[in-house]
């Protein structure tokens, strides 16, 4: 993976893609606690008010760039101080490799901007090898997030409890042929 995307999001701002390091830990701590409840909520289907350490050497410590890539995308502030807007991370399952759980999280300002398309088509790009399907959960009431998986290609769900989904997507050309109709998609993130 290049060490720096520059992207150009759906309303015209430029920001940069990169991949989330071992020394951005507490600033992703302080990151998510600057999150609504609401966007907490979707990301993790639960209330969670704080990350954990143990959530963290997850989070963090065990992106390898091989079977766990995660990436940031940044802005950078007036003062040129890189602020970052949004996560983005897909996760090998050890028991079905060719399958991987993924996860975006778009800080409260920057969402319905583009970030979440941004951030996915260079995910899908560096990717884990040999991933074909995407196997996640999401709140049922949560549109933007079922745009964003059915832009990776064509999708199966199934009730997996009260107002959650379980989703399976099957990659089209590995994800990259439909991730770019996000970005014209009214509200699509």
């Amino acid at each position: 993976m290049d060490d720096l995307t520059p992207v150009r999001l759906r309303d015209g701002t430029d920001a940069f893609v990169v991949p989330l390091l071992a020394a951005n830990r507490e600033a992703l701590r302080d990151e998510y606690e600057q999150l609504s409840l609401e966007t907490r909520f979707s990301r993790f289907l639960a209330a969670v008010p704080t990350l954990s350490d143990a959530m963290l050497d997850h989070l963090v410590d065990d992106v390898d760039g091989v079977d766990h890539v995660a990436l940031v995308a940044l802005v950078i502030s007036r003062d040129g101080t890189e602020v970052p807007i949004g996560l983005a991370r897909i996760i090998r399952y050890a028991d079905d490799p060719e399958a991987a759980d993924l996860g975006v999280t778009v800080v409260d300002e920057w969402q319905g901007r583009g970030v979440a398309t941004a951030l996915l088509e260079v995910l899908m790009r560096d990717r884990p090898a040999g991933i074909d399907r995407i196997r996640t959960v999401t709140r049922a009431d949560n549109p933007a997030s079922l745009a964003m998986l059915q832009a990776l290609g064509d999708v199966e769900t199934e009730a997996a409890g009260p107002g959650v989904l379980s989703v399976v997507v099957h990659l089209d050309d590995g994800g990259r042929r439909r991730v770019s109709s996000l970005r014209t998609a009214n509200g699509a993130e």
